[in-house]
Formats: structure tokens, sequence, C-alpha cells
């Protein structure tokens, strides 16, 4: 998150630890923009922060022209802002997925090419897998959410990213707890699969979201069991940094 407050010290931290792959978490909700807020007044309320009528919102943008210039440039503000950390960019995804909105994703994808995207997270979360974890888990498909998923992986394909086939923390997200991770583990179908978490040393901090265990999924990552639910499952673990080198190395993008 460019804009969040602790970004800098953030951006110290990953250039001491340069193994680390660091992605662009867009934000055009539940935050404040790069861009100054007089260039943004269909995005902003009157205190400079995001609206948080997402819904709405959704509509203004997929339907107004001048809104869409709005979030355009936001989106471009951010990727420059990333730029000149001196990062490399390892991929992209949005806060609330919202690059599920179609034309969010567009843009995203126009500006990203400006400053060498290689992949995007595409939020598709087999419910099958989840309810072989967690059986009594009340997990549900939105057909909705399938189509916007669905036209999200054919932009995708259409520019040659990468993308993992499954990604895992949507129906479970702030309580990836260490039960939970290490059965996905044992679980987890063929192929690339991402998991992501909310890992902190509290739980309760300012921004916190509510029910969020986020003390909990930092011990999730660093457990033994799920170490060893790694070892045990024969999987091997990458980012996307490294899956677009070995593909470009290929001589292909991986699909």
């Amino acid at each position: 998150m460019v804009g969040a407050p602790a970004a800098a010290d953030a951006v110290a931290r990953a250039k001491r630890l340069p193994a680390l792959r660091v992605g662009l978490h867009i934000v055009l909700i539940e935050g404040r923009p790069v861009t100054p807020t007089a260039a943004l007044p269909d995005l902003v309320d009157r205190a400079g922060f995001f609206r948080n009528d997402m819904l709405a919102a959704s509509v203004r943008i997929f339907l107004a022209p001048h809104v869409r210039r709005q979030v355009a440039l936001e989106i471009a503000a951010q990727f420059d802002a990333f730029a000149t950390t001196g990062l490399r960019l390892d991929h992209v995804d949005c806060h609330k997925h919202w690059h599920l909105h179609p034309t969010i994703a567009d843009l995203i994808l126009q500006a990203g090419q400006c400053h060498g995207i290689t992949a995007i997270r595409v939020p598709s979360e087999p419910v099958d897998v989840l309810k072989r974890s967690e059986p009594n888990f009340p997990a549900s498909r939105s057909i909705i959410m399938a189509a916007s998923v669905a036209r999200l992986r054919r932009r995708v394909r259409a520019t040659n990213l990468q993308a993992a086939d499954q990604v895992f923390g949507l129906a479970w997200s702030g309580t990836m707890t260490e039960r939970r991770v290490a059965a996905l583990l044992h679980h987890l179908p063929d192929g690339l699969s991402e998991i992501y978490t909310h890992p902190a040393t509290a739980n309760s901090f300012a921004g916190a979201a509510p029910g969020y265990r986020y003390a909990d999924e930092l011990s999730a990552l660093a457990s033994p069991q799920v170490k060893s639910s790694i070892a045990a499952n024969n999987i091997r673990l990458t980012s996307y940094a490294d899956l677009a080198a070995r593909a470009a190395a290929a001589g292909g993008q991986r699909r």
C-alpha cells in the first residue's frame, strides 16, 4: 500500500531482505490516495479519504467517463510511487479484490504495461478444497464472483501475465490459522496455488479489521506444523518473479 502511513518503513525493511518478493497492493477504498485529492473529487470524501460506498462507486466507475479518468490517474500514481522505491515489482493485486471490477482491471493492466507488470492475482478459490480442508465450513459460490473471475482470467491470459490457478485466503480472510493453513496444504490441488494472509504481531492496532486474528496468521507462517506439511506434500515454494523468470528463459509465458 504505497500511500499507507507505514509505507516508507516497509520499503526500508524490504530493502534489507533482498530475497523478499514485494507486490503492489492498489488501494481505491479504505485509505488515502497518492494523487492530490483535488484531482479526485468523485473518489474521496471531505476528509481526503477514499469513499467507502463500494457498490455505488463500482457503478459510477463503470458508467461515468470522468470517474474512470480519476481512477486511472490514481492507479498510475500508485504504480509510479512503487517504481520510485527501487523495489522489483513481483505482482499486483487490489484492496478488497476490487480489480475484479472489469473497468478497474483494464485500467490496472493498461498502467502495468508501462511498469513491467508480470503477474496479477486472480482470486479464484475452489470451494471443494475448502470443504475438504474443513468439512463443516459453509462455503458457497457466487455467480457474479465466478463471472468476474473468469473475465479477469481471460484478460490476464490475453496479456500473457502470470496468475495462480487457485488462490486461498478469501473465505477465511483474517482467520488463516495454523490448523487451516496446514489443512489447505494437505488438500492443495495440482498446479500453482497462492495462499495469502494478514500477519501482524498483535490483533489490535489502528486500522485493524474487526475479528481478524493477525497474530495467529503470523504464527501460522512460522509454524513447524505448516513447514512439515509443505515437505510432506511435496510442495515447492516459489514466487511470481521466479515464475516469470523461468517462463522468459523458456521463451514464453506460463498460462
